[in-house]
């Protein structure tokens, strides 16, 4: 990890569940000669992670939580993890949005950052069952400057779907189905679970993979955002096929093989971080030539990206 004394919390409990997931534990002494700060910080941020329930406490250090593909983490718990990664994916997918366009945003903490990059988008209408998105528009919009409460002129129009929240903070069920359902949008992104060549995209939410299968079967073009960790993961229920799926876009932290694989199921994979973009017919994607260079921990490169079932919701 290098030295990272000057690291914000935030970022160094990132690094410290990089280390752990991808080494199956870590001890305390270890994180401490790594992240060259003191015995007490370290333990401080484990005592963090783990009341997010990010990982387990052991001890003398942490391992990863072993959990059923029925484990749901919640939004603040998967906020922490891949920080640099996502930022890097939302930067990538930002450039695919044309002004004007219908888009739609499924709940996660990758399609929330992506959202916070699109509120200066002009006129753009975004469908999503995500309270966080919905949000990041309305608070753009109250910070606009403008009198009397007023959206800014060419300010997104926001479509909230309703519905029953998850704990990932998606609104899903009858409600959101329906509204989904009713709508079409020329792109789609689509945070997920997990992605494996067997079972396509998963959740372990039942009622969010029947909204997810709505949102897919709305959308023109369909994008998933999901770091490394994502791939080989399985949740519970699979809610669509690669077949269905135009793009991918994740971060430097895939492994070759795993990019290899995926450049034969997908017609486009976007590697942020790396003006990467990869077509079935070997040209370069106009929408990976965007994707710019950002900052990325060394240990992704060596991450294993066959996550546990466990490794989080659609973010």
């Amino acid at each position: 990890m290098g030295d990272n004394h000057n690291l914000l919390a935030e970022q160094r409990r990132a690094l410290i569940l990089e280390e752990v997931r991808r080494r199956g534990g870590a001890r305390v002494n270890e994180l401490t000669r790594r992240l060259n700060v003191s015995d007490m910080t370290v333990r401080r941020d484990l005592d963090a992670l783990a009341r997010q329930g990010a990982l387990e406490k052991v001890h003398g250090g942490a391992v990863p939580l072993a959990e059923a593909s029925t484990h749901e983490p919640g939004f603040e718990a998967k906020s922490s993890l891949e920080l640099s990664a996502k930022a890097d994916i939302a930067r990538a997918a930002a450039d695919m949005v044309q002004p004007g366009s219908a888009i739609a945003l499924t709940g996660g903490t990758t399609t929330y950052a992506l959202a916070q990059l699109l509120t200066d988008v002009p006129e753009l209408t975004v469908v999503t069952n995500s309270m966080r998105v919905a949000d990041v528009f309305h608070a753009a919009q109250r910070g606009s400057g403008t009198g009397g409460g007023a959206p800014r002129p060419g300010a997104a129009t926001v479509v909230l779907t309703g519905g029953v929240r998850t704990p990932s903070d998606s609104l899903v069920g009858p409600v959101a189905d329906a509204a989904v359902h009713s709508l079409h949008f020329d792109l789609l992104f689509l945070g997920v679970h997990g992605i494996s060549a067997e079972a396509g995209l998963s959740t372990p939410n039942l009622a969010e993979a029947e909204t997810n299968r709505r949102f897919v079967g709305s959308a023109r073009r369909v994008v998933v955002v999901a770091d490394h960790t994502k791939w080989g993961t399985v949740g519970l229920s699979s809610f669509a096929s690669l077949e269905q799926v135009d793009t991918l876009v994740t971060d430097a932290g895939l492994p070759p093989a795993a990019r290899a694989e995926i450049r034969q199921l997908l017609p486009e994979l976007v590697v942020a971080g790396e003006n990467e973009a990869e077509s079935e017919n070997g040209e370069d994607g106009a929408d990976g030539e965007s994707a710019r260079d950002a900052e990325v921990p060394d240990e992704a490169d060596g991450a294993d990206a066959g996550g546990s079932a466990g490794s989080g919701a659609g973010s």
